[in-house]
């Protein structure tokens, strides 16, 4: 087909969908395997407390475990290099943008202390690289952890959970684990999927943004991969890369903490289709989008990023990305395998 140029509904940004470009020498799609994990320098590894900070939270075994020993299921500590510091006070102020609003002279370099909470959820004593690799009752286990650090956290304006699989996709250490940023601002990405989710809900007299995308898609078919009891897989209209992937819950959650459904079951399915189609779990980014403060009409989705290409002049240079893969070509793809 032509190259299209595609919006996407939830962000607003805009993808050129260009699948010609795929046959192009070195337009082939492939992840090679992971090598195996080195146990003895693994941090994270069940037996390896001492080479952490203290936990702050660990999800034990009932049979006299003991803190910051062996024993857990998944385990919770500060970041040793955080990128966020502990406020002094009970809660970091946002700070202003000098150039957003007011009157006289603005500040040209406005900067104060980077507050807030900086966490490494590690996901499962094993010594494993992607949640594929663990069963997908641990995957849940770990989710659910993911779930209660979120909860601490509730005072912030933003709390961001993600997963970053292989040093493509920027993970230090191999084992499986996940990042919190609590951070003490609403981040303008964010927050533009805020104001369009309320500009849905009022033009449509309370309806959900992403509940209406989703049934859309399952009346197409053309772009889901997989559906569970919870939720459902599919592979975005204005996907920015190849086999871009959002896990959305089958009944509209505004915040992913809540109690309800966790995708988890599905997240772990639809990384093994990955594996299947590339010969490889492909290095990759996931996060998970929660409801922002003062968002009343959202609901959370899982984003899954493979880092199969590399951005480029245009994607740095002007924010549009360039996909060589169009969705509905991974989606059939995904499906069958």
């Amino acid at each position: 087909m032509p190259p299209e140029l595609r919006i996407d509904p939830l962000t607003g940004l805009r993808t050129i969908i260009a699948g010609d470009r795929a046959s192009r020498p070195g337009g082939g799609m492939h992840a090679d395997p992971r090598p195996p994990l080195d146990p003895e320098s693994d941090p994270f590894l069940e037996g390896h407390e001492d080479r952490t900070p203290p936990e702050l939270y660990a999800l034990r075994d009932g049979d006299g475990a003991r803190e910051n020993g062996p024993g857990w299921q998944v385990r919770v500590v500060p970041n040793l290099y955080p990128a966020l510091a502990l406020p002094d006070g009970d809660a970091p102020s946002a700070g202003t943008d000098p150039l957003a609003s007011g009157r006289g002279e603005p500040d040209l370099f406005p900067a104060r202390p980077a507050e807030g909470a900086h966490e490494v959820i590690v996901n499962a004593p094993q010594p494993v690289t992607s949640l594929r690799e663990l069963d997908p009752a641990q995957v849940e286990t770990a989710m659910e952890v993911w779930r209660e650090r979120m909860r601490a956290h509730s005072e912030a304006p933003y709390v961001h959970v993600l997963v970053n699989e292989g040093r493509e996709a920027g993970a230090s250490l191999p084992h499986t684990h996940a990042q919190l940023y609590a951070l003490p601002f609403v981040p303008a990405g964010i927050a533009r999927e805020r104001e369009r989710f309320k500009a849905h809900w009022d033009r449509t007299q309370g309806r959900n943004l992403l509940e209406d995308l989703l049934q859309e898609e399952v009346r197409r078919r053309e772009r889901i991969v997989a559906i569970d009891n919870e939720a459902v897989a599919i592979a975005p209209f204005a996907s920015r890369v190849p086999f871009q992937l959002q896990i959305v819950p089958r009944r509209p959650r505004a915040k992913f903490e809540d109690d309800g459904p966790l995708g988890a079951r599905l997240l772990h399915d639809v990384i093994g289709r990955l594996e299947r189609v590339l010969g490889g779990i492909p290095p990759l980014n996931m996060w998970v989008r929660t409801a922002p403060r003062a968002a009343d009409s959202f609901c959370w989705r899982i984003d899954l990023i493979p880092r199969l290409t590399q951005l480029a002049g245009l994607e740095l240079g002007t924010g549009v990305n360039l996909n060589i893969v169009p969705p509905e070509r991974a989606a059939e793809l995904l499906r069958d395998s």
